[in-house]
């Protein structure tokens, strides 16, 4: 029952990603023909400023919210789980303003300062007004997660997508033509108001969910120490992670101005592989996020049980069918390269760097299963640790070999990042549970 629940769950996040990411494919084909690959730099460095503050803004509550509720389901105390839920809610309407008041005061010494790029100042301002409200639906994303009614946050998403697309092209409409800054706002102010739409959609339908499913508050011993314990080391590390992971980003464009490029043509090349490039790459990987994300709570359920059997098998099936998957799509994404590069984005650049990515296909998509895999077995500091160390050995390389070797010397970085991450996970998730990639064949006793 449980696998068939997976199954179903996975298909339906897989449908809803993967018509997401078509929406948003053609959307980024657009927006990179509306404001260029410059543009599309500039946005990614302010993205990765708000990737760090969304952090601050969430700070390990999404995960928390979402194991603790399957505890609850799991130990079926179903009636913990509306108050597990007005606490992760407190506990993330807290760091969500804080998040968006340091942003918004800040703005003006992080754009000059850290960016290094005073067009971004108006951008972060705008994303700030967003931090509270993604705070919030991440806690509900959780309870949708672990409850078994993912297929509601999959239609809010595809919702959203689809606000976020038409009002950022009412508000590019609105923007003057060339003037990087302002398209740059135009976009951050359609994607704060789709967070806003998607928050008021997600209180709803969860409001709705618990008057039909919920039943009276029951008792749930240490629920607030649980809650931090799970919380709070992760928000530790996943601050540590995303600072460093943030200026690795945004000492790329400074390194390849080191090597010789331009201020524009640091941000051309920064945004064709990470605004075009990347937007491919994943682009098929919605089915291996979706197991990811779904993986967590049936393991958790399964490890409070003491299942350890039907954990090994699940993690190796799982990691045996990411395998053929990752490696089909990675040949595909080979072959087809130039095509791709030319027909999507009419761009040999883009073409010649997809077939140098997708040789990266496998590693980036095993190394998500693996990481689900360790969350849901509550190897959650051991997975952020790895990416520390990580996001340090990224900052490093980033400062010391890109103003030599330039765009080579960022893939290079990139290829190194990737291998040395899965192979601490894969480590890690070894020892843990007993992984059989290969099972051994079964031998069938003759008469």
């Amino acid at each position: 029952m449980a696998k068939k629940k997976l199954m179903r769950d996975t298909a339906i996040l897989t449908g809803s990603s993967l018509a997401m990411r078509c929406i948003a494919l053609v959307f980024q084909v657009w927006l990179v023909s509306r404001i260029g690959a410059a543009g599309v730099g500039l946005y990614g460095l302010v993205g990765s400023v708000g990737f760090l503050a969304a952090t601050v803004a969430i700070s390990g509550i999404r995960f928390a919210s979402t194991r603790l509720i399957s505890e609850e389901l799991g130990l079926e105390r179903v009636g913990g789980v509306g108050k597990a839920m007005r606490l992760c809610l407190a506990y993330s309407l807290f760091f969500g303003a804080a998040s968006a008041l340091i942003l918004y005061l800040s703005a003006e010494r992080i754009g000059f300062l850290w960016v290094g790029d005073a067009r971004t100042v108006l951008s972060l301002r705008i994303m700030s007004l967003s931090l509270p409200f993604i705070s919030l639906s991440s806690v509900m994303y959780g309870y949708f997660t672990a409850s078994g009614r993912i297929f509601k946050a999959a239609i809010i998403n595809v919702v959203e997508q689809l606000i976020r697309i038409g009002l950022v092209v009412i508000f590019l409409d609105l923007a003057p033509a060339g003037d990087l800054e302002k398209c740059c706002a135009a976009v951050c102010s359609g994607n704060t108001a789709a967070e806003v739409c998607s928050f008021a959609l997600m209180l709803i339908v969860f409001l709705f969910d618990r008057r039909k499913h919920g039943k009276k508050a029951e008792d749930s011993p240490r629920l607030p120490a649980r809650m931090l314990s799970i919380a709070v080391p992760l928000a530790l590390s996943a601050y540590a992670r995303s600072s460093l992971s943030t200026l690795e980003q945004l000492l790329v464009p400074r390194g390849l101005k080191k090597a010789g490029y331009t201020a524009n043509g640091a941000l051309a090349g920064y945004g064709t592989i990470q605004g075009m490039v990347f937007p491919i790459i994943f682009f098929p990987s919605c089915i291996i996020t979706a197991l990811a994300e779904l993986i967590v709570p049936e393991l958790t359920a399964a490890q409070v049980s003491g299942k350890k059997d039907e954990i090994s098998r699940t993690v190796s099936a799982l990691l045996r069918k990411s395998l053929g998957f990752s490696l089909f799509i990675g040949l595909m994404l080979f072959i087809l390269s130039e095509t791709l590069g030319k027909v999507i984005y009419k761009s040999v650049d883009a073409g010649y760097y997809l077939r140098i990515f997708a040789l990266l296909v496998p590693v980036m998509y095993m190394d998500m299963v693996t990481d689900g895999c360790l969350k849901g077995l509550g190897q959650h500091l051991w997975s952020m640790g790895f990416n520390i160390m990580d996001a340090l050995i990224g900052v490093f390389l980033v400062y010391t070999i890109l103003p030599h070797f330039a765009l080579n010397g960022y893939i290079g970085i990139i290829f190194f990042e990737e291998v040395f991450n899965f192979s601490l996970s894969i480590w890690r998730l070894s020892r843990v549970t007993k992984i059989r990639l290969f099972p051994p064949p079964k031998i069938k006793c003759r008469e």
